[in-house]
């Protein structure tokens, strides 16, 4: 296994002190991908590893660097509802308003899935809620088309 893998496996497990002592010798890692294109941010930000999160922080990982299908970090966590890092990821500075190569934004896949809480804390944060995706939808149409009702509502 190479450096980046170990690197990856540590992220995955949440070894906090393995990640730490890693990025200390090689400082590279915090914005290195893996196989598949994913950075350690937007990794440990899927696995809900929090204070990963903040540790690939304070050492200058990349906020709004994209996975292989355009994905940031923000727009990852906003489909699973983790209000924790989705707020961890503005305060770092991620672009609210990033798309992905679907032309989805954090708030479009926070709608998708019904995560209301998501979708609140990225409007109280500006989130442009008229970006259109690929096939020229908001994130309205697809609560409607869901039947969400309240996310209709925070979106109306």
């Amino acid at each position: 296994m190479n450096k980046v893998e170990l690197f990856f496996n540590a992220l995955q497990q949440g070894q906090l002190e393995t990640v730490e002592a890693q990025l200390k010798t090689n400082p590279e890692l915090a914005n290195a991908k893996d196989v598949r294109g994913f950075t350690p941010l937007i990794f440990a930000s899927y696995f809900d590893k929090k204070d990963v999160v903040e540790t690939l922080l304070k050492h200058n990982a990349s906020v709004d660097d994209c996975d292989g299908s355009g994905n940031t970090a923000l727009i990852g966590v906003a489909f699973k509802g983790n209000t924790d890092l989705t707020n961890i990821l503005i305060k770092a500075g991620a672009n609210i308003n990033a798309i992905n190569n679907l032309g989805y934004t954090p708030l479009i896949f926070a709608t998708m899935y019904n995560q209301e809480k998501v979708v609140k804390l990225l409007l109280k944060h500006k989130a442009d809620k008229f970006i259109e995706d690929n096939e020229g939808k908001l994130a309205i149409d697809y609560a409607k088309e869901k039947g969400y009702s309240v996310i209709v509502n925070l979106l109306s």
